[in-house]
C-alpha cells in the first residue's frame, strides 16, 4: 500500500455560515455541496476537500486537536496575501520561511474563526 494524496480533512466549526464565509469568502475556497441535514458542507480546494462539521465549541483552555492545516496558494505574494487577509480583519503572522512537502518556501501562519491553525504557502 502507498498513500498518494489527501482526499479531504474535516474540521469542526461551532458556526458553520461564519467558517464558510471565512473559507470562501477570504481564502477563496468554493462550496461543493452544502449537507444541512448532518450540518457538514465540503469546500473544493484544489482536487481536495476541507469539510466543515458544525460541532459544539472548544472548551476554553482546551487543546485543539490539530496544529494547522497548510494551503497552497498558486502565485503566492507574501506580502500581498498579508494585506487580503488584514484588509478582512484576520490576524496573521509576518511571512518566514518554513519546510514542507514543496521544499522551503516562504509562509504565513493565522487561525480560522474557531481557532483552527492555518499555513499558506506558495
Amino acid at each position: 500500500m502507498r498513500i498518494s494524496g489527501i482526499d479531504h480533512v474535516v474540521l469542526k466549526v461551532a458556526d458553520l455560515d461564519r467558517s464558510i464565509t471565512f473559507y470562501c469568502g477570504v481564502l477563496g475556497c468554493t462550496l461543493d455541496w452544502r449537507r444541512d441535514d448532518i450540518g457538514l458542507a465540503h469546500l473544493r480546494v484544489g482536487t481536495a476537500f476541507i469539510d466543515l462539521l458544525a460541532s459544539a465549541p472548544l472548551p476554553p483552555n482546551s487543546l485543539p486537536n490539530m496544529d494547522h492545516l497548510c494551503l497552497t496558494v498558486p502565485d503566492f505574494d507574501a506580502e500581498q496575501v498579508r494585506q487580503h487577509l488584514l484588509g478582512h480583519g484576520v490576524a496573521v503572522e509576518p511571512p518566514a520561511k518554513r519546510y514542507g512537502a514543496s521544499g522551503w518556501g516562504l509562509s504565513l501562519y493565522l487561525t480560522d474563526p474557531d481557532g483552527n491553525g492555518l499555513e499558506l504557502r506558495g
